[in-house]
């Protein structure tokens, strides 16, 4: 049986590790936040990569998995694979695929919708970009933590395409906290804003799933502040600056609310600026 390694245990990369052991296919995590309780922990990349048949990157940024490929190169060889499944742009993932294939190891670039409730259910959806090697190699274990897989080209497209599906959430999201902070300054009751908004025509599966979240007051991080603005400022970088007007209102939207403390909270808090 092959077998899996993930780096990267935050929000999502934690759930992924948990269905992986359940399946019987994880062979190692590591986290540069060390968590020694983590199932199948190796103290690490280098460890993790000798120990598995692929490895799944899930971190925050290109830097950080450019960190990571630093360390585990050295140890691909042929018949290993590494699935990039971090947030990142085009040209980074060319670039890590053409490390990865240099070492004579298959790359597979497989970012994803879905926050942590979509992954503890397995109602993922990946973009897959890759050769049809990789893509035949990682689709079997990505079936086990996803709904839908997606195949979407090369490298660059699945890195942008996961890029677009960021910045119409955000974009989004800025809306439905607007109009919600809007009629609740006219004194509308939040249950009938949400009985009105859940019969019209704009109603999403973004309201529909943030609508506990924003009624109850419940920021904790699904999707954090912090990483949709990293993702707004990696499409504002490919995109050029300015060009999508709606992209640079909702970057600098989730610039003021991470100075103003709101990093680490959902990225719902958005309305949090509205009410100040």
């Amino acid at each position: 049986m092959k077998t899996i390694g993930v780096a990267g245990l935050g929000i999502i990369g934690s759930v992924w590790a948990r269905h992986y052991a359940a399946a019987g296919v994880l062979a190692g995590t590591w986290n540069r936040t060390p968590q020694p309780a983590a199932p199948q922990w190796r103290s690490s990349p280098e460890e993790l990569v000798a120990a598995v048949d692929a490895v799944q990157i899930v971190v925050a940024d290109p830097p950080a998995v450019q960190a990571v490929l630093d360390r585990i190169l050295p140890g691909l060889r042929p018949g290993k694979l590494v699935i990039q499944s971090s947030t990142i742009d085009s040209g980074s993932a060319e670039r890590f695929c053409a490390q990865v294939e240099a070492r004579g190891a298959l790359y597979l670039e497989a970012p994803f919708t879905g926050s942590k409730p979509a992954a503890e259910q397995r109602q993922m959806v990946f973009y897959m970009g890759g050769s049809e090697a990789a893509i035949g190699a990682g689709e079997p274990f990505l079936a086990l933590v996803s709904e839908v897989r997606l195949r979407v080209g090369g490298p660059r497209q699945a890195a942008a395409l996961k890029l677009a599906m960021n910045l119409n959430g955000a974009i989004v999201m800025e809306g439905v906290c607007e109009s919600l902070a809007f009629a609740r300054r006219a004194g509308i009751a939040d249950d009938l804003f949400f009985q009105a908004f859940s019969r019209a025509a704009a109603y999403s599966g973004m309201a529909r799933n943030k609508e506990a979240k924003l009624r109850a007051g419940d920021f904790t991080p699904q999707f954090s502040v912090k990483h949709m603005h990293k993702d707004t400022r990696l499409a504002s970088a490919t995109a050029g600056a300015g060009r999508l007007p709606l992209l640079e209102a909702v970057r600098e939207r989730l610039r003021l609310a991470e100075e103003g403390g709101l990093a680490n909270d959902d990225f719902c808090a958005l309305i949090k600026l509205l009410e100040r």
